[in-house]
């Protein structure tokens, strides 16, 4: 039954399935439920969402890593709740929404630095931490483009 309920969770309900690039599939419908809940742009319900979304992925990731293996593909909850760190309190703009979830790919795929160092904690912590840091890195980096961007239109308006 903790098998189940931790498959469950662990693959976003079946998302972490998808036949190609299941962690692209589970970000991209974060994006896309971020823009289409009004509700979730609201620092008040994000946050706490992020740690619960956490805390069941530490618990189904150490389950599903017993069963499959070291950080197992299909376990794709992980994506979720760093794809909605990467967009707290971002405005819900198409330009900042692809930036975020490009930005998230990328420290999630690359893994520099520290993102790689917490990928190897251990039960489930891994599974979940490097992906929030990835979250973290990709926030600040659009909060930092979205900036440079505002300057610039600032000193050269056209």
């Amino acid at each position: 039954m903790a098998l189940n309920i931790a498959r469950l969770l662990a693959t976003c309900f079946g998302l972490g399935y998808a036949p190609v690039a299941p962690g692209t599939v589970v970000s991209a419908a974060a994006v896309l439920f971020y823009y289409l809940i009004p509700s979730l742009q609201d620092l008040r319900l994000m946050i706490p969402l992020v740690c619960v979304i956490t805390a069941a992925g530490i618990w189904s990731g150490r389950i599903m890593e017993k069963r499959y293996g070291q950080d197992p593909s299909i376990v794709t909850i992980d994506e979720l709740a760093g794809q909605w760190v990467a967009l707290l309190a971002l405005p819900p703009t198409l330009p900042s929404l692809l930036l975020a979830f490009a930005a998230f790919r990328f420290f999630d795929i690359v893994k520099p630095g520290p993102v790689d160092r917490v990928q190897r904690l251990h039960g489930g912590w891994g599974i979940m931490a490097d992906d929030l840091l990835a979250g973290f890195f990709a926030n600040l980096s659009v909060r930092a483009v979205m900036g440079l961007a505002a300057l610039a239109q600032t000193l050269f308006p056209l």
